[in-house]
């Protein structure tokens, strides 16, 4: 299709999205976040996107700050512009010049989860479906009209990377199916339910605690929702202590104090949480690389001595 299109994105999951747009439509223009350095090397890491956009020889902007610097862009004459997590607001000039609007590809069912890290809370939260929606944006915070959605299930064995992907792959395949709507007029569009907001804000460091006050199934979700990235932790001996994964033990009546560790298992290290137990699989302690518990059970001669230990 001879249609323009503008895309704004960042990371790796609006890579689908963008080749998608670039193997069925006109894609003029990309706009990412500017490089950044990394390490202590300070070696500058590119985005996914420009990746892409280089790759397929596609126009590239990178404005530190896209409120002010925003003419070229628009130069360029899209038709649409299609953004999935770009990473910054975008103003009100961009949005009102495409005759076919700006359109959003959100990982949430909105009106829940509007914000940065709409995956990682669905899961931290417990919740049992999450989905694509594509809206109308507007100069809000994913608060733009809902032109279509589609939800899946979150399954027990989800955790945000593998939710990421199953989310990343429907918000593609979910475009190509709306985006023709769109351009010739048959798409409908919905309010959202002011009432039902609620906010994905995005990860902070405390975020990452884990706290045994709380119970196994609040403990569960926290260690699935921040996998693999940036990843559940707690102390042991005063040594960071990543939890990567666990499983919810059938332990109840447990008298120890939250944190404690309870039982060795052959699968791993059980720790007494709020309504019982909970039992860490998959460790990183500070230092070493990604285990199995079992795996680093199996270098300690006295396995008894974790027993009553606490974590935290």
């Amino acid at each position: 299709m001879n249609t323009k299109i503008v895309f704004m994105g960042t990371p790796d999951f609006s890579v689908p999205v963008l080749k998608m747009l670039i193997e069925n439509y006109n894609v003029v223009g990309v706009v990412t976040q500017p490089d950044k350095p990394v390490g202590r090397s300070g070696k500058m890491n590119i985005s996914p996107i420009k990746q892409v956009a280089l790759d397929n020889n596609i126009k590239l902007f990178q404005p530190v700050k896209i409120k002010l610097d925003y003419d070229d862009i628009l130069k360029l004459e899209p038709d649409v512009i299609v953004t999935c997590a770009y990473g910054q607001i975008v103003p009100q000039a961009i949005l009102d010049y495409p005759k076919y609007g700006c359109i959003n590809v959100h990982a949430s069912l909105l009106p829940y989860h509007r914000g940065g890290a709409p995956i990682h809370r669905a899961i931290m939260e417990g919740d049992l479906k999450t989905g694509i929606t594509i809206m109308y944006m507007d100069i809000g915070m994913d608060s733009g009209d809902i032109i279509a959605q589609k939800e899946i299930d979150i399954l027990d064995s989800d955790t945000a990377e593998s939710l990421f992907d199953k989310l990343s792959f429907l918000g593609a395949s979910f475009l190509k199916e709306v985006l023709p709507t769109i351009i010739d007029g048959t798409s409908k569009r919905k309010k959202q339910d002011t009432k039902l907001v609620t906010y994905a804000y995005n990860i902070k460091p405390e975020d990452e605690i884990i706290d045994f006050n709380k119970t196994k199934r609040e403990v569960f979700n926290q260690v699935r929702g921040l996998n693999s990235w940036p990843v559940a932790y707690t102390y042991l001996d005063g040594k960071r202590l990543k939890v990567w994964e666990c499983v919810i033990s059938d332990e109840e009546d447990l008298k120890n104090e939250p944190g404690a560790i309870t039982n060795i298992y052959k699968k791993g290290i059980g720790v007494k949480v709020q309504d019982g137990e909970i039992i860490l699989t998959v460790i990183q302690p500070e230092g070493k690389k990604k285990m199995l518990a079992s795996d680093y059970l199996n270098g300690i001669n006295d396995k008894k001595s974790l027993l009553n230990k606490r974590l935290g």
